[in-house]
């Protein structure tokens, strides 16, 4: 591994290698990656290093193995992105499929704390993407989500858009969310949940802000998220 920095342990650079490949689409989703053996070779390294390096990968959902058949780059199929990133369930533990309802797409200029949320340079438009998620036909779920034009310069041309926006991303733009950073908290409804939500003004609401993360460390999408949690909770597993 010729030039990358010494101070990163072996694995990792390899690590920093597969992923710029598939960041730049040298292996597109759904597809196998050369062997451990292959890369080994490619690369000048031992295949224990590259198995450490596909293993942090595979943790992270970038790729995933297929027993006795290989590594392939992980797809963001709608079923995956609902089960990674929607997070609401029943009481009981039983994970919620929330349908689509009213939706809009606009473009516009970010205000301040878009630009800074999603890294903006001046001038840079953004894609503002309201909807309603509906729980068993009821409104639950109030969401605004706000992407850099440049890196879906024409989504409106997928309206309406899927449950999962992730697929979407990932099949027609190239973008591959691997992580989120969110934060939740308790609030109270506002005039627009209330209208969209069916809800008292006043009422308890779960907000939660999310910042979508791409393969490449872009900031791909911010998302708010206004939750009816009242026959609902936010589930985590915690291992």
């Amino acid at each position: 591994m010729e030039g990358a920095p010494g101070f990163r342990p072996l694995y990792r650079q390899v690590y920093d290698y597969l992923l710029k490949q598939i960041a730049d689409g040298s292996w597109g989703p759904g597809e196998s990656l050369p062997s451990e053996q292959a890369l080994a070779q490619e690369l000048g390294v031992s295949q224990g290093t590259v198995r450490k390096a596909l293993d942090a990968m595979a943790a992270e959902n970038v790729i995933e193995r297929r027993q006795g058949k290989g590594t392939y780059v992980a797809e963001q199929t709608q079923e995956r992105a609902l089960f990674r990133f929607f997070r609401l369930a029943y009481p009981e533990g039983q994970r919620v499929t929330p349908e689509c309802g009213d939706e809009s797409v606009t473009r516009r200029q970010p205000s301040p704390k878009e630009r800074r949320k999603l890294d903006l340079d001046e001038g840079e438009e953004v894609v503002e993407i309201i909807r309603t998620r509906l729980v068993e036909g009821r409104p639950a779920v109030f969401e605004v989500i706000i992407l850099p034009t440049r890196l879906f310069p024409d989504i409106e041309t997928h309206a309406p858009l899927p449950n999962a926006l992730y697929s979407v991303y990932q099949s027609a733009y190239g973008v591959n969310i691997v992580t989120a950073e969110e934060e939740l908290k308790a609030d109270l409804v506002r005039k627009e949940d209330a209208q969209r939500l069916g809800l008292a003004i006043g009422t308890p609401i779960l907000h939660i802000e999310r910042v979508a993360i791409a393969i490449d460390g872009t900031a791909a999408e911010w998302r708010t998220s206004r939750c009816d949690t009242r026959n609902v909770v936010y589930a985590v597993t915690i291992r």
